[in-house]
C-alpha cells in the first residue's frame, strides 16, 4: 500500500506539467510557438516528453506500476478478509479490566441461577447480528465461561470495494482512451449549407481518437443548425448560448429536413445521439462578401473569422476569390488576378479618427452595428498551389515575394461596397453566427459512472463502519451471586464506540437505562 501511495503521488506530480505546458494533442501550434520562444529550454522539455505528458513513456510507466501495485495490495487483503470472515472471534483476554472500556457488576442470587441460563436469557440474544463465540471454562484463559462478539467486518469489505473499484476504473479509463474519438467542427447557422454529418473524419475541422479507432465506424447521423442565440449581461459577458437544431439518424436522414427531430442545444446540455454527445462549445461570426467583376459575374464568399476579443467578438480573418474563367482564359493571367481580403469584423463597431472613419474595436458582442475594416489584395492568392492555407490569415510569403499586392484599404458597414481600380465591386453583406460543435464518443462513460458510485459507497462505508469487539465473562461466586464482566475494544476508529459499548453493557449487566455514569468515556 505504501508503494501504491507513492506511485499515486508521482502520478499527480507528473500531471502538473500536463496542466501547465501546452500539449500536442490539444494544440500543436501552441507547442511549436513555445519551443520557438524558449529555445534550448523548450527543446529539453520536448525531449522529456513534457508536451505529450499523458501519452509519454514515463507517465504510462507510472500508470502501469500503480495498477500492478493496487492489484498486489488487493489480492492478499481479499484473501485475509475472507479468512477473517470464516474464523471465530478471539477468546476473551485473561484480564478484561485492562481494556479501554470495562464494566462489571455482581448479579444477586435472585437474578442468577446458573451461567447457561444467564447467557441464554441476557447475553447471546443481544448479539444476533454479531460474529460470536462461546468459550467453556476449560478453554477460557481465566478458567470461567466467556463470550466473544465481533462486528464491523463490512469496514474492510467496503475498503476492498473502493480499491477494487479504483483498479477497475483505471482499466476502463485505459480502454476508453483506446476507443474514444473527439472531433470539433464549425458550422455557420441559418443558411442552406448549415449541416454537419458524422459520417467521415474529413467532415471535422479537427479530430482526435484512440488507437482502436480508424474513423471508418463512426455513428452516422446528420445535424441541421437552424439558428444561434446568445444572452449577454450589460458588460458583454455571456450568460447562455442556445442553438435550435434538427437531427436525423441514418434511418431518417433521407427524409426532408423539415421532418427531422427538433432539439435545443445549450452549453452543458449536449445532444446524446447514437452513442455520441454533441456539445455546443462556443460561437463567432462569419462575414459574407460579394465580389462583382466588370463583366457582371459575381462570387459570394462566407467563412468564419477568428474572434480575437472573446468578450466583444472583434474577429480577424481572410477570404480568397478566383476570377471567372471567361475573363482570363490564360491560367497564368488568371492567377495574377485573384482577389484576397484580410481584415477584422466588429459586430458593434467603434469608429475613431478625425472623421470617425477608422474601425478600431467592437463595443458589444451582438450585431447592433456591423462593420469590417479590410485590406484588398490582387495577385496570386495561393488558390492553385495545392498547399493548405490558413482560413484566418493570408500567406505573408506571397506578399513579401510581390506575388500578392495590396490595392485598397477600406471600412464598410453592412450593405456598403467599395469599387476597385478595374471596376470590380466588393460588397459587405453582413455576417452570420457560427457555432463550434464538439462530438465526443466514449463507450466506457456509463460504466465509469457506475464504478464511481460503487467506489463512493465503498469509501463512505469504510470510514463510517467501525470494527469493534466485546467480551463477557461470568464468574459464579460462593454465595450464589455472579460477577459479570464486560469489556470492549474498538479496532479502528474509537469515536462514538463508548456510547455503543455502554448501551450493550447496561443490557448485559441489567443496569437501568438512565445510568450514564460512563456516558462520556468514549472520547478519551
Amino acid at each position: 500500500m505504501r508503494t501504491a501511495l507513492i506511485l499515486l503521488f508521482l502520478l499527480a506530480l507528473g500531471a502538473i506539467p500536463g496542466a501547465i505546458l501546452p500539449q500536442r494533442s490539444l494544440n500543436q501550434e501552441k507547442v511549436d510557438t513555445y519551443i520557438a520562444d524558449n529555445g534550448k529550454l523548450g527543446q529539453i522539455y520536448d525531449k522529456l516528453q513534457l508536451f505529450d505528458v499523458f501519452s509519454s513513456t514515463w507517465f504510462t510507466a507510472i500508470y502501469v506500476l500503480l495498477f500492478i501495485s493496487l492489484v498486489g495490495c488487493i489480492i492478499p487483503r481479499t484473501w485475509e478478509h475472507y479468512k477473517a470472515m470464516r474464523s471465530q472471534p478471539v477468546r476473551a483476554p485473561k484480564n478484561l479490566n485492562r481494556l479501554p472500556h470495562y464494566r462489571a457488576r455482581t448479579i444477586p442470587a435472585s437474578d442468577f441461577s446458573d451461567t447457561d441460563t444467564y447467557a441464554r436469557d441476557h447475553i447471546t440474544p443481544l448479539f444476533k447480528r454479531w460474529h460470536t463465540r462461546e468459550t467453556s471454562a476449560n478453554e477460557d484463559r481465566a478458567g470461567q465461561w466467556s463470550f466473544s462478539a465481533e462486528r464491523g467486518y463490512a469496514r474492510e469489505f467496503c475498503n476492498l470495494v473502493f480499491h477494487i473499484g479504483l483498479t477497475v476504473m483505471l482499466v476502463f479509463i485505459a480502454a476508453g482512451r483506446l476507443m474514444y474519438y473527439e472531433g470539433q467542427v464549425i458550422v455557420i447557422a441559418g443558411n442552406e449549407n448549415s449541416q454537419f454529418c458524422n459520417s467521415a473524419v474529413a467532415n471535422f475541422d479537427s479530430f482526435r481518437h484512440g488507437a482502436l479507432v480508424d474513423g471508418t465506424r463512426l455513428s452516422p447521423y446528420c445535424l441541421q443548425i437552424e439558428d444561434f442565440k446568445a444572452d449577454y449581461l450589460s458588460n458583454g459577458q455571456a450568460k447562455m448560448f442556445t442553438s435550435d437544431i434538427r437531427y436525423a439518424t441514418k434511418d431518417d436522414v433521407d427524409k426532408p429536413t423539415s421532418e427531422w427531430t427538433k432539439y435545443t442545444l445549450k452549453v452543458n446540455h449536449p445532444l446524446r445521439i447514437a452513442g455520441d454527445r454533441v456539445y455546443l462549445q462556443g460561437h463567432g461570426y462569419a462575414p459574407s462578401f460579394t465580389v462583382k467583376w466588370p463583366d457582371g459575374e459575381t462570387r459570394t464568399g462566407e467563412i468564419q473569422w477568428q474572434p480575437t476579443d472573446m468578450t466583444n467578438f472583434l474577429s480577424a480573418g481572410a477570404m480568397r476569390f478566383d476570377p471567372p474563367a471567361g475573363m482570363y482564359p490564360d491560367l497564368q493571367e488568371r492567377r495574377k488576378n485573384q482577389l484576397a481580403i484580410q481584415g477584422m469584423y466588429a459586430p458593434t463597431a467603434v469608429f475613431t479618427g478625425e472623421n470617425n472613419n477608422v474601425l478600431s474595436a467592437s463595443r458589444f458582442p451582438t450585431q447592433d452595428d456591423e462593420a469590417v475594416a479590410i485590406d484588398v489584395f490582387r495577385g496570386d492568392a495561393g488558390l492553385d498551389t495545392g498547399v493548405g492555407q490558413s482560413i484566418f490569415t493570408l500567406d505573408t510569403s506571397l506578399i513579401h515575394q510581390g506575388l500578392l499586392s495590396k490595392i485598397d484599404r477600406v471600412n464598410l458597414r453592412k450593405g456598403e461596397k467599395t469599387t476597385l481600380n478595374d471596376g470590380t465591386e466588393i460588397t459587405f453583406n453582413g455576417a452570420k453566427p457560427f457555432v463550434n460543435l464538439q462530438v465526443s464518443h466514449d463507450p466506457t462513460q456509463g460504466y465509469l459512472l457506475g464504478i464511481t458510485l460503487i467506489m463512493l459507497a465503498g469509501l463512505v462505508g469504510s470510514v463510517s463502519i467501525k470494527r469493534r469487539r466485546m467480551w463477557v465473562r461470568v464468574t459464579p461466586q460462593d454465595d450464589g451471586t455472579a460477577l459479570v464482566e464486560t469489556a470492549g475494544l474498538a479496532r479502528t476508529d474509537r469515536a462514538g464506540w463508548g456510547r455503543e459499548f455502554n448501551k450493550y453493557a447496561r443490557a448485559i449487566l441489567q443496569e437501568p437505562d438512565d445510568d450514564d455514569e460512563y456516558e462520556d468515556d468514549d472520547e478519551d
